[in-house]
């Protein structure tokens, strides 16, 4: 008999024990790494090099012509988000907006702005949401690059501004040239 120069040692020969363990501890991770969900991003980081042209605070919605028609009254920004959606390092602010009205639910707008990259007076550059589509936008939130929202709509013309039946979630993340929505299977009728 012929011996090796390194024993055989009694842990290196598996069995279906080990494997079952090793599948566990598998199944495991990915089980946690599906609940546990960073949050959103509110500065770059180390590891993430910063543009040298890179502006610190986010472009504000003060100012801004938000392409909406409200006649005699006017805009009004009701929730906003900002992070940095394309990874340019530069922060964009995601606002909805809605005319002011005095009766109503008025439908949102969702707008992305941004600031040149000379500082210049911020501006829309993407229009997600178009009040003439009659959403209302609630669970409003900017993580890791993406925009969520549920949309509350109608299912015909027939339904009433008070009352949308209609309950959409969406995401818009950027795709290098346009932010894409993406709406999970789980649309329903409230």
């Amino acid at each position: 008999m012929q011996q090796s120069a390194v024993p055989e040692l009694a842990h290196t020969q598996t069995r279906p024990i080990h494997w079952v363990a090793t599948a566990t501890a598998v199944a495991g991770v990915m089980a946690l790494s599906s609940v546990v969900q960073p949050g959103s991003a509110t500065a770059a980081t180390a590891t993430q090099p910063r543009a040298a042209h890179a502006v610190a605070d986010p472009p504000s919605t003060d100012g801004v012509a938000f392409p909406l028609n409200c006649g005699p009254v006017k805009a009004v920004v009701v929730k906003k988000a900002s992070g940095d959606l394309d990874g340019d390092g530069r922060p964009e602010t995601v606002a909805v907006v809605h005319c002011d009205t005095a009766m109503g639910t008025p439908p949102d707008g969702v707008y992305v702005i941004t600031r040149p990259s000379d500082g210049g007076r911020p501006r829309v550059v993407a229009t997600l949401v178009k009040p003439q589509d009659r959403y209302t936008v609630t669970g409003f939130s900017l993580r890791a690059g993406a925009v969520g929202a549920t949309l509350l709509g109608y299912s015909s013309d027939a339904v009433p501004n008070c009352c949308p039946d209609v309950k959409t979630p969406v995401t818009w993340k950027w795709s290098g040239s346009a932010f894409v929505r993406s709406t999970p299977a789980d649309t329903h009728s409230v």
